[in-house]
C-alpha cells in the first residue's frame, strides 16, 4: 500500500513510501481550501524527518494566504492551546503518534482548537479525493512567525486546574520519560513548577527512540527499571507527541495507560460533579468511578474526536480514552499527558497515599485484545452474525458492536483504516477475556 493511513483529522503513513513532502503540500493545501483566512499553527513531534514536512507545509500555508505562526518542536495538547491563544482559524501537528521512527503524518485542527471533527475531516479527504487547492496571487501570499515561548500558556493553564502549593510541599521525586519526542520542554517546566525533582530519559527532541515508541508494558521495561531502582514516586511515560501518558509506581510496576484517565477522575470527581465521557474501547474503571460519584457516563465511538463531540454534545466536565489520553475542558479539548502529570500528582499529594495504594483502590479488571484478517466484503457479514449470535443485557452499534453483561464487556469493530476487525475484551480476569474474545472469533468460520 502505497497510500498514507487517512482518518477524519489527519494521516500518517511511512517516509518516504507512503508519506512525502508532495503529499504533504496536497493534503495541506485540501485543507486550506477548506478553512477560512487567518493564522495557522504549526509544530511537530521532534522526528528527524518533521523539519522536512514542516517547510513542505510551511510553503504550502503561505501560497494559501496564511499566516504560519511556527511553534517548533511541541505537544499535540500545546497546539491546541496555542489555536485559541492565537485565535488563529487552525493548526498543524506534524507527528505520527505512537508510531515507530520511520512513520510521520499530519494532525489537523480547527479554530475551536481540537482535533478536527468528523465533518471537517470528511471535507478535507474529499478535497483532498479532488484535488482542490486555493493558491493565491504573489499579492496576496502569506507570511511565517516564530513563537519563542509556547509552552507557558499552556503550563498555566493545567497549574491553574490543581493545588500547587500542596504538590510543591511535597517535593516529589518523578521520572519523565519522553523518549527523544515533544514531550521534555513543557514536562519539565510543569513538573519543576509543581516543585518536583526532576529526571527526563530521552529530553533531546530528536525523534531518536531509545525504545519503541507506545507507551505500552512491553516496550518500558528499562524505565520500570530506572523507577525502581532510583527512589522515584512516580514515573511518566509520554508517547512522541506527547497527548498520550503512562503510568509506574513508586515500586517500578507497570500500572498502565488504562489507569490514567482513572486516576485523573479519582482527583477530580469529588470536587468537580459533572458528566464524563470516554470511549467503547476503554476500561470499565471510569464506570466504576462515576457510579460511585454519582455522575453520569456516556461512551462514544474509539477515536479523539468522537470523545471530544461527545464531550460537548452533553457538556461533560472530563473526559478522555483509556489509551492514557485524559481530556479537560478547562485546559483544551485535546487530549493531554500533562494533564494526566498535574492531576495525578495532586491525588497523590491530597490523599497522601502512592501510586501502588492508590492502584489498589480500582477493581481487579483484566482486558484482552485481538485482531481478525477479513476481507473488507465479509466484514458486515461477521458483524451482522454476531449480533444475532450473542446476547447481553445491553448492546450497542455505534462503533461496531459491543455487549455489556454485569462485570465484562466485549467490543468488535471494524478497523477505520485496516481491513481488519479489532476484538477488545475486559473482565475480572484475563482468562474470561481471552474467553469472551475467542468466541467471538469462532463465528469467522464459515464466512
Amino acid at each position: 500500500m502505497n497510500e498514507p493511513i487517512i482518518s477524519v483529522s489527519g494521516l500518517r503513513g511511512l517516509v518516504p513510501k507512503q508519506f512525502t513532502p508532495l503529499v504533504a503540500i496536497n493534503y495541506v493545501s485540501a485543507y486550506a481550501s477548506t478553512m477560512p483566512e487567518g493564522k495557522v499553527i504549526l509544530s511537530r513531534d521532534g522526528r528527524s524527518s518533521g523539519e522536512m514536512i514542516a517547510l513542505a507545509v510551511t510553503s504550502t500555508l503561505i501560497g494559501h494566504g496564511h499566516e504560519v505562526i511556527d511553534i517548533g518542536t511541541a505537544a499535540t495538547p500545546t497546539v491546541g492551546v496555542q489555536v485559541r491563544v492565537q485565535r488563529a482559524a487552525g493548526g498543524i501537528q506534524i507527528s505520527a503518534s505512537h508510531n515507530p521512527i520511520e512513520y510521520n503524518g499530519l494532525k489537523l485542527f480547527g479554530s475551536d482548537g481540537r482535533v478536527l471533527k468528523k465533518a471537517k475531516g470528511d471535507d478535507v479527504l474529499k478535497s483532498y479525493r479532488a484535488g482542490r487547492t486555493r493558491w493565491n496571487a504573489v499579492q496576496e501570499l502569506g507570511k511565517v512567525r516564530k513563537l519563542d515561548d509556547p509552552h507557558t500558556a499552556h503550563k498555566d493553564k493545567i497549574l491553574a486546574t490543581v493545588n500547587v502549593k500542596a504538590i510543591q510541599q511535597r517535593k516529589f521525586r518523578v521520572l519523565l520519560d519522553s523518549n527523544h519526542g515533544a514531550g521534555s520542554a513543557l514536562g519539565r517546566l510543569l513538573l519543576e513548577s509543581l516543585g518536583c525533582e526532576v529526571t527526563v530519559l530521552g529530553e533531546q527532541p530528536d525523534g531518536q527512540f531509545e525504545h519503541v515508541p507506545e507507551p505500552i508494558a512491553d516496550n518500558l521495561g528499562k524505565v520500570c527499571e530506572a523507577v525502581a531502582n532510583g527512589s522515584f514516586n512516580v514515573g511518566f511515560c509520554q508517547d512522541p507527541d506527547a497527548d498520550r501518558l503512562s503510568i509506574i509506581d513508586e515500586k517500578g510496576n507497570f500500572v498502565g495507560e488504562e489507569m490514567t484517565l482513572a486516576f485523573c477522575l479519582m482527583q477530580f470527581l469529588p470536587k468537580n460533579s459533572g458528566i464524563i465521557v470516554t470511549n467503547c474501547a476503554s476500561s470499565s474503571y471510569a464506570k466504576f468511578l462515576a457510579k460511585k460519584h454519582k455522575v453520569a457516563m456516556y461512551l462514544s465511538p474509539v477515536g479523539e474526536a468522537n470523545v471530544v463531540e461527545k464531550m460537548m454534545e452533553h457538556h461533560a466536565v472530563f473526559g478522555g480514552e483509556g489509551n492514557g489520553g485524559p481530556i479537560d475542558p478547562r485546559v483544551g479539548y485535546v487530549r493531554d499527558s500533562f494533564v494526566g502529570m498535574a492531576l495525578v500528582l495532586d491525588l497523590m499529594a491530597s490523599t497522601k497515599q502512592p501510586i501502588s495504594a492508590l492502584a489498589s483502590q480500582m477493581p481487579s479488571l483484566a482486558m484482552y485484545k485481538d485482531k481478525i484478517q477479513l476481507a473488507g466484503s465479509l466484514i458486515p457479514k461477521y458483524i451482522e452474525r454476531l449480533g444475532l449470535a450473542i446476547e447481553a443485557p445491553n448492546i450497542s452499534r455505534q462503533d461496531g458492536l459491543r455487549w455489556d453483561w454485569e462485570d465484562r464487556w466485549l467490543l468488535v469493530r471494524p478497523s477505520n483504516t485496516e481491513p481488519i476487525i479489532r476484538l477488545i475484551a475486559e473482565a475480572p480476569t484475563l482468562e474470561d477475556a481471552r474467553k469472551l474474545c475467542e468466541n467471538a472469533r469462532r463465528f469467522t468460520k464459515g464466512l
